[in-house]
């Protein structure tokens, strides 16, 4: 079932409850995956549920081992939540092989609520979480049944080919995820140089900028994560779209700006910053 399909049986159900089924991989660090997915959705007002893809050896020096799950393993933890819990969004972070992303997709297809797709490639440090061969796997299976695409500029070159060095880049390799099938494509800038960072929303309907003063900091680890997060609880609290993404992008740069600088490496950023206000 396409995105479109999924938030349109969303639209004729119940009222939304924030819950929030999460497919990703376990950092141990806690700075990024499920433990970051988990603190984003729980920040936001959203409720979280997992299914682990893979277990990671990880702090903020980088990953040193990963250790993928059983196929079925994956598609039973989805399936007990659903079945039991149910799911207003789903969002989607390591996968990590074709076969994931093909369990996954199944599982987005059963579930008819929106996805939010965060095409995990690598880690902070450069460590790889997807096999060269998923790319294409994404590409067919997971960008269509996007109801929002969260693509780093590596990624997002990956997946389109296009060359995503500035805005324009980012406009032009949005846009063709958006012919790929994805309903809306939310392009990160923290890899695109400047001191200025634009996180670009794309839509059918037009664009949407997000800018702001870049922040010098090494304590990055987790952002994507994250933010596709914050924006799953958003969409899952039944926030529209544009929305549910200024407000997972207000939470997590001031996330960024309160790290509390843990690690010697890519540091964690303040999750529960909320709990705490603003002083």
């Amino acid at each position: 079932m396409t995105a479109q399909a999924a938030s349109d049986r969303v639209a004729s159900g119940s009222p939304p409850k924030g819950r929030v089924l999460i497919i990703a991989g376990s950092d141990s660090g806690g700075g990024a995956g499920i433990q970051a997915d988990i603190k984003a959705v729980t920040m936001m007002g959203g409720f979280a549920a997992t299914a682990i893809t893979a277990i990671t050896v990880q702090n903020t020096l980088g990953v040193h081992g990963v250790h993928p799950l059983p196929l079925d393993l994956i598609t039973a933890q989805a399936r007990a939540v659903l079945d039991d819990i149910g799911a207003d969004a789903i969002k989607t972070g390591m996968l990590g092989s074709v076969g994931v992303v093909e369990a996954v997709a199944a599982i987005l297809d059963s579930a008819t609520v929106p996805a939010v797709i965060d095409p995990v490639m690598a880690a902070k440090g450069g460590a790889a979480l997807l096999d060269d061969a998923a790319i294409g796997a994404v590409r067919t299976l997971m960008i269509p049944r996007a109801a929002l695409l969260t693509p780093n500029a590596p990624e997002a070159e990956a997946l389109t080919g296009i060359v995503v060095a500035d805005l324009d880049g980012q406009r032009r390799a949005g846009e063709a995820l958006l012919r790929l099938g994805a309903r809306a494509v939310l392009m990160k800038g923290g890899h695109v140089p400047g001191e200025v960072l634009t996180d670009l929303l794309l839509t059918p309907d037009g664009e949407t900028l997000l800018t702001s003063e870049r922040i010098d900091t090494r304590h990055t680890h987790g952002t994507g994560c994250t933010l596709a997060s914050a924006c799953a609880a958003g969409l899952a609290l039944g926030l529209p779209l544009e929305q549910a993404v200024a407000q997972a992008w207000a939470y997590v740069a001031e996330a960024i700006r309160r790290a509390p600088g843990l690690g010697g490496g890519h540091g964690p950023l303040d999750h529960g910053w909320p709990v705490r206000g603003r002083a």
